[in-house]
């Protein structure tokens, strides 16, 4: 009986903590130049096809950083947005034609048929610490 009472308070004080750990990923990006800036946005899948990122980073490439981690997020599917400002205007360059001119890629290292890569292609799941390496061309 008090092995019984010890266990189970042992585990209603631990389950808390359990279920609010929060969640993080480290994202690290393989680039093919050391100019400028990665512009990169993590969303969850309600912001993903159009809406303000759960959180975004600027990593400058020039001055050596090719990595970001996003910590505190609750676990879940989340999926990655990201282009290198070569020229370091702060946006992406884009042809008359919408095109863009400079590099980018998406988590997963998905590709998009005509246009960005679907959620179902990027998204991935974040409980505890999670990483990817992104290659961004």
């Amino acid at each position: 009986m008090i092995r019984t009472a010890a266990f189970a308070i042992a585990l209603l004080t631990a389950a808390p903590a359990l279920a609010s750990d929060p969640a993080s990923v480290a994202l690290t990006f393989d680039t093919g130049a050391a100019t400028g800036a990665i512009m990169v946005a993590l969303y969850d899948e309600a912001t993903y096809g159009g809406g303000q990122p759960v959180r975004a980073a600027r990593i400058d490439v020039a001055a050596g950083e090719h990595s970001v981690t996003f910590e505190g997020l609750p676990a879940g599917d989340y999926g990655v947005k990201a282009f290198h400002d070569v020229n370091g205007n702060g946006r992406m360059d884009t042809n008359p034609f919408g095109m863009p001119t400079e590099p980018y890629a998406f988590s997963n290292n998905a590709r998009g048929n005509m246009g960005p890569a679907s959620w179902e292609r990027a998204r991935f799941t974040v409980s505890g610490a999670a990483a990817q390496t992104i290659s961004i061309r």
